[in-house]
């Protein structure tokens, strides 16, 4: 895809917060988890990278060719270890393998080139942009939640056809990147804000990796994993999905009301 369209995402851009104490991890209050009359899905949580576009090829080409410059080599598997995490952790891994440069300068040099590479063409991921669509003409909210930092993120937003994400929670406004759970948490305090009915029963995370997966399982948001560049374990705490494509709006309402489901059978066995 060439010549993105350029439109404004200021509705969308991650906001920062002036002071220490706004960058707290939130708080898991009692009422994120409190049991609606209804078990309905009010918001969909999308990781980026590897779910929502196949920008892994991206990275690992910009990985390689940093760790080359310093006279050293890359592996597959080595760039199979990063997928998922969080850049600055990515930084020091790159860092033990030679590269003389700060974290920040190794996050910046990478997000540039795969920042050039995405403006030439978005690699999107097989039936993503079908249930973002979906979502959007059911109502059901939507946020971004990746540990790419904003001008990419923005990059990926602001060449989809419709305003599809409420916002973005990503990887440089938040203290902690996944496998934590706070990018999820404050994806959903944000939810909140506008609709103190949502809870993490009723928001569902779409995630393609390991530490994505670790994070929302760790929020307590419905997590439904689709496996791309590296298999998933199994986990009786997730939903695996082998791909996005032919899945609908109430594929994952049904996941909410499967987990209230369970809520009150435990409920009623207590």
């Amino acid at each position: 895809m060439h010549g993105i369209p350029r439109r404004s995402v200021s509705a969308i851009r991650p906001q920062r917060n002036a002071g220490t104490a706004a960058r707290r991890v939130p708080r898991r209050l009692e009422t994120m988890h409190s049991l609606p009359s209804q078990p309905l899905l009010k918001a969909v949580l999308w990781d980026m990278d590897g779910t929502l576009v196949d920008t892994e090829p991206y990275w690992i080409a910009a990985e390689r060719a940093l760790v080359e410059s310093y006279g050293g080599t890359w592996s597959q598997q080595q760039a199979m270890q990063l997928v998922g995490q969080a850049l600055l952790h990515s930084a020091a891994v790159l860092q033990a393998a030679g590269v003389r440069l700060e974290a920040r300068e190794i996050v910046d040099t990478l997000s540039t080139q795969v920042i050039e590479q995405v403006r030439k063409e978005v690699p999107w991921r097989p039936g993503a942009r079908e249930l973002l669509d979906e979502l959007h003409q059911a109502g059901i909210r939507c946020a971004l939640v990746t540990m790419s930092e904003g001008p990419l993120a923005g990059v990926v937003v602001e060449s989809l056809a419709k305003p599809y994400f409420e916002f973005m929670v990503t990887g440089d406004t938040v203290t902690n990147g996944k496998p934590h759970p706070e990018a999820y948490l404050t994806a959903v305090e944000r939810l909140r804000l506008d609709d103190p009915s949502v809870t993490v029963d009723n928001c569902v995370a779409l995630e393609d990796s390991i530490p994505g997966a670790t994070a929302a399982i760790a929020s307590g948001v419905v997590t439904v994993g689709i496996p791309h560049q590296v298999p998933l374990p199994e986990d009786p705490r997730m939903i695996t999905w082998p791909t996005l494509v032919g899945r609908t709006a109430p594929d994952l309402q049904q996941l909410v009301a499967d987990r209230f489901a369970a809520a009150n059978l435990l409920e009623g066995a207590n």
